[in-house]
């Protein structure tokens, strides 16, 4: 399929194939993201998630900059707790979206910019890119997921460093801190990130999205609950694309992952 692009109110669409890349498109203010735009960012997730012809995403920002967090300028005229409400629905349809979710950073990603791209699968970052939890520097305290993914990452004592001084970081600190996944070039960033999107959109959607949730859940199961999440997991991915993997490996070819409910004598109910 050709790739075809939704323009929206400063969000837009990419789609190619079983990969789309949701673009944030306010540069003029380095994709600083206002009430209406936080709505247009969680209504495009929520369609690619509804979307049964995609299987991975790209979110990235538009003119060589990732995300400048919540544009403070146009704050409106709402209460402050209305607003945060609407924007954490943002972050939640984000850090829960059930397919693999690539972030592409350029440029800066800062504040809640910065933890929209933690609360993706993986972080693609250029070598040149800079991160801040710039909260504090505006009086303000972390968000948008920044309080829960942080520690899970780098520890209690890192996390607090980073929101509490509110520094600017390179590139390569995130990456040793393990806040980037992979550190590119940046000649290389689209081709990098491409590659592994379309990577993940050729793998066993089912087993993907189930492992993910397992992984993101660990530090509040039992080692017993932990377990008995596998077992219900392994039992759907039975009925869904291990089989016919497994007799792929037998007759020694690739397999062809569809997602698609496999059991015999079940017709499936659309």
């Amino acid at each position: 399929m050709s790739a075809e692009t939704i323009e929206r109110a400063a969000v837009s669409i990419e789609r190619d194939g079983a990969v789309a890349t949701i673009v944030l498109c306010r540069p003029q203010r380095r994709n600083a993201l206002d009430l209406d735009a936080w709505i247009a960012l969680r209504e495009a997730v929520l369609e690619l998630q509804e979307d049964s012809q995609i299987r991975s995403v790209i979110l990235t920002g538009a003119d060589g900059t990732f995300c400048a967090g919540s544009d403070l300028d146009k704050r409106g005229s709402s209460h402050p707790l209305d607003r945060m409400r609407v924007i954490n629905a943002t972050a939640i349809a984000l850090g829960e979206f059930p397919k693999p979710l690539v972030a592409k950073v350029d440029g800066f990603a800062v504040g809640a910019g910065w933890n929209m791209a933690l609360l993706c699968d993986f972080v693609v970052a250029a070598k040149g890119a800079k991160f801040s939890q710039i909260f504090a520097k505006r009086g303000l305290s972390v968000d948008f997921g920044g309080s829960w993914i942080l520690p899970r990452l780098v520890g209690l004592q890192q996390a607090k460093r980073l929101v509490m001084l509110a520094e600017t970081i390179d590139a390569q600190e995130a990456y040793e801190l393990g806040l980037v996944t992979y550190l590119v070039e940046p000649a290389e960033l689209d081709e990098h990130t491409s590659t592994l999107a379309q990577r993940l959109a050729t793998g066993p959607p089912a087993a993907l999205s189930q492992s993910a949730a397992m992984l993101e859940h660990h530090t509040s199961l039992s080692l017993r609950e932990a377990l008995d999440n596998e077992a219900r997991a392994q039992a759907v991915n039975f009925a869904t694309d291990a089989t016919d993997a497994v007799r792929a490996f037998v007759e020694k070819r690739e397999p062809v992952f569809t997602g698609e409910w496999a059991v015999p004598g079940v017709t499936r109910v659309e």
